[in-house]
């Protein structure tokens, strides 16, 4: 008798990219600092990236990822102005590689490096402005349309739900708005969702299912040290008692990849993010690309990270991309030693589920999007074929049998639970929300056939409650990185809030106060407050 072996992969592996940014728009300052962030990271992250999955279309490359985009950074995408300020941003980058190539004309090297990143500069400003028409959502949608990435949203302004927990009416408004907003924006339904922080705890399973959530993902702990303890630990998601799929994070390939320390990109081959010129020349050759007079990140990075030791030596991007293609190839060994190793243990073929946030491919980690091209290029191919590449909605559909399970309090931060988010640095900012929390609940229960300029300043009442509980700001006061802006931002929409909330009690509302609110806070345009008594 002929024997036949098995061609079927060993295992499966689901590639997850978080993206999110903070909402952070400000129509009364042309040049603000802070919008930088989503300037920086659409040029070296979100861009590539796009490119990366179009090419590997183009080359006819079968594979699949999921990706992440939360809310306020669908909105930013949107913004007439965000949109107009950025491609302003992409010109005044060129002109300050253009000077860049003159500066070093006597440095062989370094003038290299910048013609480089001019080229680089171009294109992006040539395909954002010509090729997406300043239209970042309508790109990523046309990568959904192709079958081989999976778009998957966030809650509505990224908060930590854990800390709503004691505020359900608010913890279901961040689910339903959020999901709301995605199909808003793409015109697609969201079947998963990425948890704010991988936030999780037990009582938000309900909610989770009212919200339509077919799928999350949590961190390792939480599913191992989940009830019952579930047989295949983190290699096959399970079913929480409300009927929605929980992935849990890979400790490994997040370690392989994310750890700067441990990881692919703490190389000493690859370019140094911190060394940057924003840093390093006279600020008269930055002024223009630096209107709001002061120094930051640029991009243009001439330095290689060299190690712990000595001088930083040139950035050599031929040894760079070579590297990327050498980890590229690790990392896929090291996947299928895991999921062999695995199967013969555990008797299954094993789902491997490995998330990064979006922004380490490109921003904090340069020839990532090279490394994510040549990893897919590899895992398509022979060498590859004993790991297949799925979306968490393909795997679900092949895959109906799954154990029940209900993951443990967890999250991705310090000590794995809610520490990064609430303690001594930022606990006093819970005060507020929990106050604010409840008087929107109030305040939609007693005006539920509000109309005119009341329905408008609780619209954006909702609103500033909203920006308000984003977990980014309670992060940032933590990890003491622009603390004061963020503290600044949290108090600014809590004052917000509660002015508009005195403002409908007492019906002395301005508005003309509420029409300037309504112009800089603008996410959620077709926002209901009713949202949050249930009801819209």
């Amino acid at each position: 008798m002929e024997i036949i072996a098995d061609k079927r992969p060993l295992g499966h592996l689901c590639l997850v990219l978080h993206a999110h940014l903070p909402f952070v728009r400000d129509p009364d300052q042309e040049h603000h600092l802070e919008e930088s962030w989503l300037y920086e990271a659409m040029t070296e992250s979100y861009m590539p990236l796009l490119h990366t999955f179009e090419d590997l279309l183009n080359d006819g490359v079968d594979f699949r990822i999921t990706v992440s985009l939360s809310p306020p950074l669908l909105s930013m995408f949107r913004d007439d102005l965000l949109q107009r300020r950025y491609s302003d941003y992409l010109v005044r980058l060129e002109n300050l590689a253009d000077r860049e190539i003159t500066r070093n004309r006597n440095d062989s090297h370094s003038e290299a490096l910048a013609r480089m990143y001019k080229e680089k500069i171009r294109l992006t400003s040539d395909r954002y402005n010509n090729l997406y028409r300043r239209d970042l959502v309508s790109a990523f949608r046309s990568l959904a349309d192709s079958g081989h990435v999976e778009l998957i949203t966030s809650s509505a302004t990224h908060a930590y739900l854990p800390s709503l927990l004691s505020e359900p009416a608010s913890l279901r408004a961040q689910l339903t708005i959020g999901r709301d907003y995605f199909k808003e924006a793409t015109g697609l339904a969201a079947g998963g969702m990425w948890l704010p922080e991988c936030g999780f705890s037990p009582e938000m399973d309900p909610l989770i299912r009212d919200a339509g959530v077919k799928f999350f993902f949590v961190e390792s702990h939480g599913l191992v040290a989940g009830a019952p303890k579930p047989r295949f630990s983190i290699y096959a998601p399970a079913k929480t008692p409300s009927g929605a799929m929980v992935f849990a994070r890979d400790v490994d390939s997040s370690s392989q990849v994310w750890s700067s320390v441990k990881g692919y990109p703490g190389d000493p081959d690859y370019r140094d993010f911190y060394r940057d010129a924003g840093f390093d020349i006279g600020f008269e050759g930055l002024r223009e690309f630096l209107p709001h007079g002061i120094r930051t990140f640029t991009g243009l990075k001439y330095y290689r990270i060299t190690g712990m030791s000595g001088e930083k030596l040139p950035y050599i991007p031929e040894a760079a991309i070579k590297k990327a293609e050498e980890h590229a190839g690790d990392f896929l060994r090291k996947k299928e030693a895991q999921v062999a190793a695995l199967g013969g243990r555990l008797g299954i073929r094993p789902l491997i589920t490995a998330a990064y946030d979006a922004e380490l491919f490109g921003h904090w980690w340069f020839e990532g999007p090279h490394w994510l091209r040549t990893f897919l290029i590899n895992l398509s191919g022979p060498s590859g074929r004993s790991i297949r590449p799925v979306t968490p909605s393909e795997y679900m559909s092949e895959h109906t049998a799954m154990e029940t399970v209900m993951p443990s309090m967890s999250s991705w931060g310090k000590k794995g639970y809610g520490a990064t988010w609430i303690d001594e640095s930022n606990d006093w900012m819970y005060r507020r929300l929990i106050s604010a929390s409840g008087l929107m609940s109030g305040a939609s229960a007693d005006n539920m056939s509000a109309s005119g300029l009341k329905r408008r300043a609780l619209n954006q009442a909702a609103r500033e409650l909203l920006l308000a509980q984003s977990s980014d700001w309670a992060f940032m006061i933590n990890s003491g990185s622009a603390a004061e802006f963020a503290k600044n931002r949290f108090i600014e929409h809590t004052g917000n809030f509660f002015y508009l909330q005195s403002a409908i009690k007492n019906d002395t509302i301005d508005a003309a106060k509420v029409g300037r609110l309504e112009d800089k806070d603008n996410i959620f345009q077709t926002l209901d407050f009713r949202t949050f008594c249930g009801r819209s």
